[in-house]
């Protein structure tokens, strides 16, 4: 939503909006010149405005409410997005796993190598310092959603689809409902690019180096799955005229998106804290996998379970991703826009049983809160141990907390 403000700003229309809390989104607005309202009230909806929701904001919004009330023009932020795919020849990456790293590693070739691109994405391009940018260049790199069938609303040029895997069961009943959507956002593109072969990695600390479309790339980002991303990313960008020793180099400077595997610095007795937006199963594991690469004498991960609808689902397959750490901590759910009675017996205690089970007698703690979790790593954690916050919700906050006194 932030990002689609900073371009419809560009583009020149007046911008307000409002949100439950602060960010380090609300500061990007703030920079462009939209001041969000903190707080939702009818008052904050302007006569005459169109006004764009996201899946999270509920019918009873009473922004919404006055909107339909007076017969204002109500969008769906995917519909806005469409509209922008349709102003410029776009790359949409969508995927499981991965996109808003692929999608951030494409927007940093383009701009590295002067294409000056325009850009939306579900998370800061760290080289950039935004989600968002509305450039001179021919090209918009858009990151793709499934979560809400969002992404069927796009108009690709080139399609990019990383992997598929459900993630979204209150979404897609089943995986064949889910593969049959990706074929839908797949079939009105010129150039589709899925499961390239994965090249043949060499692990590195904090990063990796492989050779593939006849070019060494290097990158300073860790895991084999940063490498397939990065791979992904350049066939992507060859499609935007960008030769792949072009992106090889460029790629040797991205330094990642905001909350993938985002270092946080020293926490207590000199752990080092990182942390990462790793929701699913799969990406838990890839992220603790990478987090060996760094040479700690201690994986420590800690985990917030986000949705009760995923933590029913996939709670045996969190605790066996889990256990690839030395040490496991498990917050309780993050409940976003589910409810808590609505899924009665979940709780993110499922997922910590889950992880003790597979974890063969490694030390495995539940402490619901970040207060509860805070407490426990001032005193667990220790030289040479690494830390892994994960999660999709408010964890990161807690990587600050640890980081901010040490």
């Amino acid at each position: 939503m932030s990002g689609l403000a900073l371009v419809a700003r560009a583009l020149g229309a007046e911008v307000t909006g409002s949100d439950q809390a602060e960010s380090s989104y609300v500061g990007l607005l703030r920079e462009a010149g939209i001041e969000p309202v903190l707080g939702h009230d009818a008052a904050n909806v302007p006569d005459g405005a169109e006004v764009v929701v996201s899946t999270a904001i509920a019918d009873d919004n009473p922004e919404l409410a006055a909107a339909r009330e007076r017969g204002a023009t109500v969008l769906h932020r995917g519909d806005l997005l469409g509209e922008a795919t349709r102003l410029r020849r776009t790359i949409a990456v969508a995927g499981t796993h991965g996109k808003t790293t692929t999608a951030s590693m494409a927007a940093h070739v383009l701009v590295e190598t002067g294409r000056d691109p325009s850009y939306l994405i579900g998370g800061e391009v760290r080289s950039t310092g935004t989600n968002a940018a509305w450039g001179e260049g021919e090209w918009l790199v858009a990151e793709a959603d499934e979560s809400d069938r969002s992404f069927l609303k796009l108009s690709p040029e080139v399609a990019v689809v990383t992997n598929v895997e459900l993630d979204h069961h209150t979404t897609f009943a089943t995986l064949g409902e889910l593969e049959e959507a990706f074929d839908r956002f797949r079939a009105g593109a010129r150039v589709v690019i899925a499961d390239p072969e994965e090249p043949d990695v060499e692990l590195l600390p904090l990063g990796s180096r492989f050779s593939a479309l006849g070019v060494e790339f290097e990158l300073a980002v860790p895991g084999r799955h940063n490498a397939q991303n990065a791979l992904v990313a350049a066939l992507a960008c060859r499609e935007a005229g960008v030769e792949p020793a072009e992106s090889a180099r460029a790629l040797q400077s991205f330094v990642g998106a905001a909350r993938r595997f985002e270092p946080h610095g020293t926490g207590p007795a000199g752990s080092r804290v990182y942390d990462d937006y790793a929701h699913h199963p799969t990406e838990v594991r890839a992220t603790l996998e990478a987090a060996r690469t760094l040479g700690g004498e201690r994986v420590v991960a800690c985990f917030q379970p986000h949705l009760y609808s995923r933590t029913r689902a996939l709670a045996r397959d969190f605790g066996k991703a889990l256990a690839l750490a030395d040490v496991a901590v498990v917050l309780d759910v993050y409940p976003a826009r589910e409810d808590a009675a609505d899924f009665p017996g979940v709780s993110g205690w499922l997922v910590a049983a889950a992880t003790a089970d597979a974890a063969g007698g490694r030390p495995v703690y539940w402490t619901p809160g970040c207060e509860d979790a805070e407490r426990l790593l001032r005193t667990e954690l220790r030289a040479g141990d690494v830390l892994l916050t994960l999660g999709a919700g408010n964890i990161d906050e807690l990587a600050r907390a640890l980081t901010a006194a040490g």
